[in-house]
């Protein structure tokens, strides 16, 4: 943690390298012999002018690092060297080479922040925000892809206010890149239309089931290797006293009730989405409560095979037992600022966290 606070302040201070290197250069100069030269700092103040300054501060420092080289010359005597005259064109090479990198860099910046924007718009398009308030329930979502820049990945979520109670949806696509995007795209937009119209779980997940399993032989897939999807449903009826749950192969939810926490292990968990040609059974939905006070949190594995340092899985049961949650929102970054600090930062896997508190009526 020492090293990361060390390169987090340096990090605040890049800006400050060319001149750094620029008086590193004249001392450099001024301390040693009138036959060692500092030509290289000074270069190497103008092209790290580049990639951390604007144009305009790049061909400033170029022109700095122009009069301070002729300058040392000047004070040691030379007169129209031929060294001399080498060393400052080299430098004023440098500084338009500099000036067309510090161009380059700057559109290529901009293409990324282009491409960022769609991804983001990406994002809130296939996953969109929550409700925050759904009657007496309370909603808060939070998405981290593995690679720093990406904004989505293959971990999916959705909620959606249905005529036969507010029902929830955590998933995790089995499968890489492009296709696993369209393969999230395809579930939540199947579980928002089927939500709507399918009046049990059991018929919400069998239309989940054949989109599944169509989006990976259409996509070319070996489904039993890899075009399947896990996933946790959830029902609130009766004013959300009580959820229903379908679990197909995926992390257990875990529920936080007082000073208790407890995984939700169902009584029969299914196959994950797209394998339902390895089995006949029927689907098996479990009814729990879910009382005033309680928080339900949702989550991929994304969040329960976080390792840290020495190996070791983060168990979000243990972390927050004995913790009060009202707010969805607070459980979501005490999570998510945990599991950073059990990793140290690192991103090995997508992570999607769906979080649902029923809070205690207020007067």
């Amino acid at each position: 943690m020492a090293r990361l606070g060390v390169w987090a302040w340096v990090g605040k201070r890049k800006r400050l390298l060319p001149a750094f290197l620029l008086l590193f250069a004249v001392v450099i100069d001024l301390g040693t012999p009138r036959t060692v030269s500092a030509a290289a700092l000074y270069a190497a103040a103008v092209l790290s002018a580049a990639p951390l300054l604007s144009q305009r501060g790049t061909i400033v420092t170029g022109a700095c690092a122009l009069l301070a080289d002729w300058a040392m010359f000047r004070y040691f005597g030379y007169r129209r060297d031929p060294v001399e005259i080498s060393e400052l064109a080299m430098v004023a090479a440098v500084t338009v080479l500099a000036a067309f990198l510090n161009r380059l860099l700057y559109h290529q910046r901009e293409q990324l922040e282009s491409v960022r924007d769609i991804a983001a718009a990406v994002q809130r398009a296939v996953l969109p925000s929550p409700p925050g308030v759904i009657g007496s329930l309370h909603f808060a979502a939070y998405y981290e892809a593995a690679q720093t820049d990406a904004q989505i990945g293959g971990d999916l979520y959705a909620v959606v206010d249905s005529p036969y109670g507010v029902r929830c949806m955590i998933g995790d696509v089995r499968g890489k890149g492009m296709d696993a995007v369209r393969s999230v795209a395809v579930g939540v937009g199947t579980f928002r239309e089927a939500a709507l119209e399918e009046p049990s779980l059991a018929g919400l997940v069998e239309r989940l089931e054949r989109a599944v399993a169509l989006e990976a032989e259409q996509s070319g897939h070996l489904i039993e290797l890899e075009g399947f999807v896990t996933g946790v449903l959830a029902e609130f009826r009766d004013s959300g006293t009580k959820v229903q749950l379908l679990n197909r192969g995926h992390p257990a939810p875990l529920l936080l009730d007082g000073d208790t926490a407890s995984y939700l292990e169902l009584s029969e968990p299914g196959l994950p989405l797209g394998l339902a040609a390895l089995v006949s059974s029927p689907e098996h939905v479990d009814t729990l409560p879910f009382p005033q006070g309680a928080a339900l949190l949702l989550y991929t594995d994304g969040l329960s095979e976080s390792r840290d340092a020495a190996g070791l899985f983060y168990d979000p049961l243990t972390r927050l037992r004995g913790r009060r949650f009202t707010d969805p929102d607070v459980l979501l970054r005490t999570v998510v600022a945990d599991v950073h600090r059990h990793t140290g930062g690192r991103r090995t896997d997508d992570m999607a966290l769906l979080a649902i508190t029923r809070p205690h009526h207020t007067t």
